[in-house]
């Protein structure tokens, strides 16, 4: 799968997502919904954080230059930086919004039919999710994979709608305000995840240990070498950076050794894709 699939995945999902916004404002104000109209704010914002994550897919693509010798592909942190603070900024909007009705009980009884829209919502949303994620694990691209877990708080936020309206459709008044001010509370949690994932990224945090343990085996499993003496990783938008230091007999010729770590450097970046660079020193021993 190319960055151009990804591309067209957050096409289809800003067309979408355009689409639930409008019916679910409208159903919010017609329908009388406060929690209907802050699902509707998120869904807002998720045609925004789609176009940042486009932005972000397009930009890491671009080959190294004069002034970035070493790619762009911490811009897709940035991206994912960008769209953190939009949902922080939405979830407090709409918390404020729904703390400032519950507390004047300034509230209208929702219509039925919004029952119906929440349900709609959900199913598209969580279909968007798996599309969406799918993608991103293919491409390991963060900012996709923050857009996809976007959708899925969309989808939640949509379950806290239908219990909300159906609540005070019930005689619960408070449960639809309630429900809103739920909403805001998971769409600030989903920002505040998305961003401590994006500075991970942007401060050379090192792989995950699975990954780790992958790269000892592989060079734990070549020829003529007699110990891994130290291995640094660090991440770089969504690509990995390795230096490797390694044992091999001293009586080894320059040419042998220069093999093995060729070999070594050869096997981590064949068997484990996101590599982009990978150094290997050898130790005499």
């Amino acid at each position: 799968m190319t960055r151009n699939e990804g591309i067209k995945v957050s096409i289809v999902t800003i067309i979408l997502n355009a689409f639930l916004a409008i019916i679910k404002l409208i159903s919010g104000i017609i329908g009388k919904s406060s929690a209907m109209i802050s699902d509707a704010i998120h869904s807002f914002s998720d045609v925004f954080s789609t176009v940042i994550v486009m932005l972000g897919l397009v930009i890491s693509e671009k080959k190294s230059d004069r002034h970035h010798q070493y790619g762009h592909e911490r811009l897709e942190s940035v991206a994912a930086i960008i769209l953190a603070f939009s949902l922080f900024i939405t979830g407090c909007f709409i918390g404020i919004t729904g703390i400032s009705s519950l507390r004047e009980r300034s509230y209208y009884i929702p219509k039925m039919f919004v029952i119906f829209i929440a349900i709609l919502s959900i199913l598209i949303k969580e279909w968007m999710y798996h599309y969406t994620i799918k993608c991103a694990k293919k491409l390991r691209s963060e900012s996709l994979k923050a857009d996809a877990w976007h959708h899925r708080s969309d989808a939640l936020s949509s379950i806290g709608s239908l219990i909300g309206v159906t609540g005070s459709i019930l005689g619960l008044w408070y449960f639809d305000i309630a429900a809103s001010i739920i909403i805001a509370l998971m769409i600030i949690k989903v920002a505040f995840d998305i961003f401590i994932e994006a500075i991970d990224k942007l401060v050379d945090k090192s792989c995950d240990e699975k990954t780790i343990n992958k790269i000892k085996k592989i060079v734990n499993n070549i020829d003529g070498i007699i110990s891994i003496d130290d291995l640094k990783t660090r991440m770089f938008g969504n690509k990995i950076y390795i230096d490797i230091e390694i044992s091999a007999s001293k009586d080894l010729s320059f040419e042998i050794a220069h093999s093995i770590a060729h070999e070594v450097h050869d096997q981590i970046e064949s068997k484990i894709k996101a590599v982009k660079h990978c150094m290997v020193h050898i130790n005499p021993k």
